[in-house]
């Protein structure tokens, strides 16, 4: 089957993806706003039909000074990955691109390639043997995902290897944390969580924290503690007018595209986080905490709170984003690893980011000044 490609309404883009269970938050039009130094695309998919099936939201970012594009596809697209033709999907799209002046293409296809279980990967942690989730047998391999990043390699795409900590790196996370909510009741996923977990959400509530959903004026309190956040686990903070930008932008696609919850305790702000739905799937975004007052465990009393209301919400999973790959005491991402398999659900491997260089000249320029960085 061929298709043919074009750019499509913001109104048929979220039509066609309120109509499916599970979207990347990355994927909908909103998420372009987001990002007001890339401009921002719908692409369509149309069949033999005239049938509008598949879509992606594409960012492109100008060169300096040249009339030339990284063109950015987010954990896309939303099409059928394990169609048989994959290049007629794919081909169009790099064809429309370099027709905007694109010089390469990044995308990060929404196909998970292994899970481990919990307590496969505490059995991992405890491993003095084991130094990367990578190398440890997996519970589960999705043999499909291989067999499309060969497709993807044949084509021409380049896989990109991840830099710095893994799940931290630039672009989006290869490794995830991911709770599975369908077909569990509320009680049943309670059940999952370890003992440590349900003996400190019993301890914030003896202690007095209660947990708020805030509104935008609260985002400076979400702010402040997530500079102290930044400094503590030594990563760059985004300034205050980006999840200013978020909240306006999102929320006006959908109330519950984006909510921030606060733990407060005496009245002190503890703990915060903002937490993402599309459709099924709902996201803890962005958490913040301070070094006070830690025995109350404010940070487990919100992710109750935040996994609870995404239970009532529909949703299928609860989505814990980037977890480091390294397994190495030394690593400080290890504790945040250790916090995230406590609630009982399972790591995730996705395919990660692939480039495809429409301009091998520029696309080695990119690469080695993003090197250098």
């Amino acid at each position: 089957m061929s298709f043919r490609l074009k750019s499509i309404t913001r109104e048929d883009h979220l039509a066609f993806v309120r109509a499916r269970p599970s979207v990347s938050h990355m994927q909908v039009l909103s998420w372009g706003d987001v990002k007001p130094d890339w401009r921002a695309e719908s692409l369509g998919w149309f069949d033999e039909s005239d049938r509008l099936v598949g879509v992606g939201l594409a960012l492109l970012r100008p060169l300096p000074k040249l009339k030339r594009y990284l063109a950015y596809l987010p954990e896309g697209l939303v099409i059928d990955w394990a169609a048989p033709d994959l290049e007629q999907w794919l081909e169009p799209m790099l064809a429309h691109l370099k027709e905007q002046g694109a010089f390469s293409v990044k995308m990060g296809p929404p196909v998970a390639a292994r899970r481990w279980s919990a307590e496969a990967v505490k059995a991992a942690i405890a491993d003095p043997h084991a130094g990367r989730l990578r190398d440890v047998e997996a519970t589960v391999h999705e043999p499909r995902a291989f067999d499309i990043g060969d497709r993807l390699r044949r084509m021409g795409w380049q896989q990109t290897e991840p830099e710095g900590e893994e799940g931290f790196a630039a672009g989006q996370p290869r490794y995830v944390f991911q709770v599975p909510f369908a077909g569990r009741s509320l009680a049943q996923v309670q059940r999952g969580l370890n003992q440590q977990w349900r003996r400190n959400i019993k301890k914030a509530e003896k202690a007095g924290v209660t947990v708020v959903q805030a509104g935008y004026g609260d985002l400076p309190a979400f702010y402040d503690l997530y500079v102290e956040t930044a400094e503590r686990d030594r990563f760059i903070p985004r300034p205050l007018a980006y999840f200013q930008r978020m909240w306006t932008a999102l929320r006006a696609e959908d109330p519950d595209r984006m909510r921030l919850y606060l733990a407060h305790h005496e009245g002190e702000v503890l703990a915060a986080a903002t937490m993402l739905t599309v459709g099924e799937h709902v996201w803890y975004s962005y958490g913040a905490s301070t070094s006070r007052k830690r025995e109350v465990q404010p940070n487990n009393a919100i992710q109750w709170r935040m996994m609870s209301d995404a239970h009532a919400l529909g949703a299928g999973v609860y989505d814990f984003r980037g977890i480091t790959d390294t397994l190495e005491e030394s690593n400080h991402l290890l504790g945040l690893l250790r916090f995230k398999v406590g609630t009982g659900g399972e790591a995730v491997e996705y395919l990660g980011e692939w480039d495809f260089p429409l301009n091998k000249v520029l696309h080695k320029a990119l690469d080695l000044y993003m090197s250098r960085r």
